[in-house]
């Protein structure tokens, strides 16, 4: 008998499906197809020229080397000062870590705390890697169906009644990841209360879009609710989505010191400091002109406002508008049962997705890649005139079916 070479936790995890997603539509385009991608999460912005700016002086000061592992001072300082100026929490450079990527901070995060069957509590819709880091780290993800008449939020009546003595972590993703919801200070007051009597419980907040909002409220973070909270909670966020440095790969992790030392000497041990030219580029992103983040928010919005214009005019589609972030979700049960011209019975919002995509060279996700189903995801981060052609081609698909 041949023994697998690859660990059993490598197994437990599959590849992601926004990667697989973005991979297949640029296979077709590649074959000649005319492929509208509304797959990518990504602002189709260029990065502000003075961060540019700020990465070239480094460059040409000699800054590429080796920085600190858990990141130059003057990008820790730089995140300690963002978090008191825009979010009123206080840290000190020693509690914060800086990943190659937020997506980084958050394995770091759990591998340095799950044991074999510890328990994450997962809100969905959600994220497509939370459930499989979790599973990488030997963890236990539970999924908590957060239904459409709620906006897709967690309440702390799911909350209290899914807590068990082997629950490590609740994943708070605001605004969401696919949805756009926006947890409230309100809301987030009920959770917290849950959390109060569950010592035991960490807190990972994943903020990566915090300042893409549509919303006239002021932000809220659960530690500005119930700054009790501060020893367990862990605050994730980066650069990538605020100002357009997804490539950039610069992410945060601000918490209790002893878990950003474990996150640190993990980090140690595998990626070592994130890009050190990198982290110049952050430094003036949190520290310079903040114009755009204004500037991009008003072109998301104007997308967005456009594109459930679109969406809702189609008759067995609906929309509710996200309150954040750069995606539509969409309910697509409307159009479950009925046939495309092939003769072929849509069951699932997988199969209507593989029909746009044969059918009209649209790429979108499936809701069932993010724990509820039926839906779609399309992302608006896109010109407006890709949109608008990519929501007509989702028109005509439906028009189509019998």
């Amino acid at each position: 008998m041949t023994v697998s070479r690859i660990a059993a936790r490598v197994h437990r995890i599959k590849p992601s499906p926004s990667s697989a997603a973005a991979d297949r539509a640029n296979e077709l385009r590649r074959a000649g197809h005319s492929i509208i991608n509304l797959v990518v999460g990504e602002p189709d912005f260029d990065t502000p020229s003075h961060i540019r700016q700020a990465a070239c002086a480094a460059i040409e000061a000699g800054h590429t080397r080796y920085t600190q592992n858990a990141g130059t001072p003057e990008l820790r300082q730089a995140i300690v000062d963002k978090l008191k100026r825009e979010n009123g929490l206080d840290y000190t450079p020693a509690q914060i870590v800086v990943t190659n990527g937020a997506k980084s901070a958050i394995y770091n995060a759990f591998s340095a705390t799950l044991g074999a069957g510890d328990e994450v509590l997962i809100p969905a819709p959600y994220w497509v890697s939370y459930p499989d880091m979790v599973l990488a780290c030997e963890g236990e993800p539970v999924t908590l169906a957060c239904d459409e008449d709620h906006h897709f939020k967690l309440t702390a009546d799911q909350l209290r009644a899914a807590i068990t003595p082997r629950t490590r972590w609740l994943l708070l993703n605001s605004p969401s990841n696919p949805t756009g919801a926006v947890y409230h200070a309100d809301e987030l007051r009920a959770l917290a209360d849950v959390l109060l009597d569950y010592p035991d419980v960490l807190v990972m907040t994943d903020d990566i879009y915090e300042h893409i909002r549509y919303d006239d409220r002021p932000a809220t973070h659960i530690l500005a609710v119930e700054p009790a909270l501060k020893d367990r909670v862990l605050v994730i966020n980066g650069v990538s989505k605020s100002y357009a440095m997804t490539g950039w790969r610069i992410g945060y992790g601000a918490g209790p010191a002893d878990l950003i030392t474990a996150m640190a000497t993990l980090q140690s041990q595998s990626t070592s400091n994130a890009c050190s030219v990198s982290q110049a580029a952050a430094v003036a992103a949190l520290t310079g002109d903040q114009a755009f983040i204004a500037q991009s928010r008003a072109v998301y919005r104007q997308r967005r406002d456009r594109c459930l214009a679109l969406i809702n005019a189609i008759e067995g589609l609906s929309c509710l508008p996200p309150e954040g972030a750069f995606y539509l979700y969409v309910n697509c049960a409307g159009v479950l049962g009925k046939r495309t011209p092939q003769g072929q019975v849509l069951e699932s919002d997988s199969d209507f997705i593989l029909y746009l995509l044969e059918s009209q060279g649209v790429a979108v996700i499936p809701g069932s890649a993010y724990g509820l189903a039926p839906f779609f995801r399309m992302s608006t981060a896109s010109a407006i005139e890709t949109l608008e052609t990519g929501c007509q081609r989702i028109a005509a698909a439906v028009a189509a079916l019998v």
